[in-house]
């Protein structure tokens, strides 16, 4: 699967990945063929089965803790919920949740937050103000389940309840996190946490029968297919329509896609080859659309216990050598456009995005000679080549085509790489643990390219090698950065475009990482029986079964028209 958000997120989302720091509406350009609009008139009643085809690259572990990155895009969403759903794809705009309300103080620095009556968890136990300080409180405890740095970068100071509000206090204007605390958080039972296993170990625990309060139980999970059932306890009156979805575990994309072609799986989220051919033309009810959200990177581990991938030289060098565009082209077959070196996705959020910049720092278009020369300064040469590998994700095709472009681009300039396919797994605890020369990556967003960004830089985020980062798996340690980062909370409009300009700058110059191409959030969808879908007109929400925590919007929409 692939972690765009929207952790969220990315932060998400994430996701992830996005929410508060600008008033404008992001462009919807997208890969897009064969919409129709659905039939908001028409009746919804229960039943029916959506199943999802997306390839993870290996088997279920049936661990739903929803503060793990390895598996939270299976809970969050699907059976645990947010305070407030934001929607970056619809001008940020906002859906209570879990909250029914929400009020900030006049500085921005605390915010007090109304807890919806009438909510229950999934094991009929009562829901209230008490599991939402509980579950926050829970993060400033064990650092590492606090995915977004609240605690240690946003400011987060107390979390506190009373009857039924909750209020947040921050040591600094918070309105930016706002998408992270308020959306991203998938909120967990008291009741359930603060006992046994949970309460002894919850940065580790499996969480295998997860109690929440969305719209989905996991009932039940095996290595093959996790089967989410409808919640019975559900708050939103009448929802979901849908009463079963089916989640089987797919190891490569190919025999996925050929079960998305044939309606076998109703829901996609990943890369097609030839997609008008194979998919849309198999039948007036496929469908695609699939907006550009994120970036997908190459992601150096700057350690300096990796003396090559440490040195700016031979990064630039690979910065400079990659034709993004090829690999865009025939990696991704046209459907994710190029990115740049800035890590700004446009034309989604092309303010922010210094053209001149990139023209300057040399990275508008590939430049053999000039990476040539870069890796020769370094000590290496088509001769005397640089030997590295890069850990991908295996069954990810578009992946696996696009680093064979990167391997060919590379040679010449003095660098043999080595593909690594792992498992999903293996390739987190790698990853998370800064086990890697290179790792080829895509993070979640938000709202503004802020979100990703800081996930992705933010120095508070990462660790030691051996140690498990939250975000910035590369390591990337710049205080001056965290600075420009710490600023854009109390900035106004004007002054977060100009910090967003200068952190693109920092990328031109310290080449923390390498965007490759600009990810899509990969959404394919049937509408022979399952209506409900967000589409580039009602785009409701990320509409990729990856995005957290718009699943659950999507899941609380979608409807089956022959249901009796």
């Amino acid at each position: 699967m692939r972690r765009t958000k929207t952790l969220a997120v990315i932060m998400v989302a994430g996701l992830l990945l996005t929410a508060c720091g600008s008033n404008s509406t992001p462009s919807h350009n997208s890969t897009t063929t064969n919409s129709t609009p659905d039939d908001i008139n028409a009746p919804r009643k229960k039943g029916g089965t959506v199943t999802i085809s997306n390839e993870q690259g290996q088997t279920w572990t049936c661990q739903f803790n929803p503060f793990n990155p390895a598996n939270y895009l299976e809970s969050v969403g699907f059976v645990y919920e947010p305070l407030v759903f934001v929607d970056l794809l619809n001008n940020q705009a906002e859906t209570p949740m879990l909250a029914s309300s929400y009020q900030w103080s006049a500085d921005k620095k605390s915010i007090v937050f109304t807890i919806r009556d009438g909510v229950t968890w999934s094991d009929g136990q009562p829901f209230s103000a008490d599991d939402v300080a509980f579950t926050f409180n829970l993060l400033k405890q064990y650092p590492a389940m606090d995915l977004y740095s609240l605690w240690t970068g946003a400011g987060l100071q107390s979390v506190t309840a009373s009857g039924n509000k909750v209020t947040m206090n921050f040591s600094q204007a918070a309105q930016p996190y706002f998408f992270n605390f308020a959306n991203q958080v998938g909120i967990i039972p008291k009741h359930i946490w603060s006992t046994g296993d949970a309460a002894a170990h919850p940065d580790t625990w499996t969480d295998t029968n997860p109690v929440g309060t969305g719209p989905f139980m996991v009932s039940p999970c095996s290595a093959n297919n996790i089967q989410y059932v409808a919640n019975p306890h559900y708050w939103q009156a009448g929802k979901p329509y849908i009463q079963k979805v089916e989640y089987p575990a797919y190891l490569d994309n190919g025999p996925a896609n050929l079960d998305l072609a044939n309606n076998k799986a109703q829901w996609g989220s990943q890369f097609i080859p030839g997609i008008k051919q194979f998919y849309l033309a198999k039948s007036a009810n496929n469908h695609t659309w699939s907006p550009p959200v994120t970036n997908v990177a190459i992601f150096p581990n700057l350690d300096p216990s990796h003396a090559a991938t440490s040195k700016l030289a031979v990064r630039q060098a690979i910065a400079s050598a990659i034709d993004r565009s090829k690999v865009a082209l025939i990696g991704e077959g046209g459907q994710q456009p190029a990115a740049n070196q800035t890590g700004i996705v446009t034309p989604t959020f092309s303010k922010y995005y210094d053209a001149s910049a990139v023209s300057s720092a040399g990275y508008a278009k590939p430049n053999t000679a000039k990476a040539t020369q870069l890796m020769a300064s370094a000590g290496y040469s088509k001769s005397n080549p640089l030997k590295l590998s890069i850990i991908t994700i295996t069954g990810y095709t578009d992946w696996a085509a696009s680093l064979a472009v990167i391997k060919q681009e590379l040679a010449p300039i003095g660098i043999d790489l080595t593909i690594t396919p792992l498992a999903q797994q293996t390739f987190d605890d790698k990853l998370f643990n800064g086990d890697f020369d290179l790792a080829y990556y895509g993070e979640p967003g938000g709202p503004t390219p802020y979100y990703e960004l800081r996930q992705i830089l933010y120095s508070k985020n990462s660790a030691p090698i051996g140690k498990q980062a939250s975000f910035n798996y590369e390591r990337y340690l710049n205080p001056d950065v965290d600075k420009l980062f710490d600023q854009y909370a109390a900035a106004d409009d004007a002054t977060q475009v100009s910090l967003m300009k200068q952190i693109g700058a920092a990328m031109l110059r310290d080449v923390p990482i390498i965007p490759v191409t600009e990810s899509v959030d990969w959404f394919q969808y049937n509408t022979t029986d399952i209506g409900g879908w967000p589409t580039e007109d009602n785009p409701y929400a990320q509409p990729s079964a990856f995005s957290v925590p718009d699943t659950g919007q999507v899941l609380t929409h979608l409807y089956s028209k022959s249901a009796q």
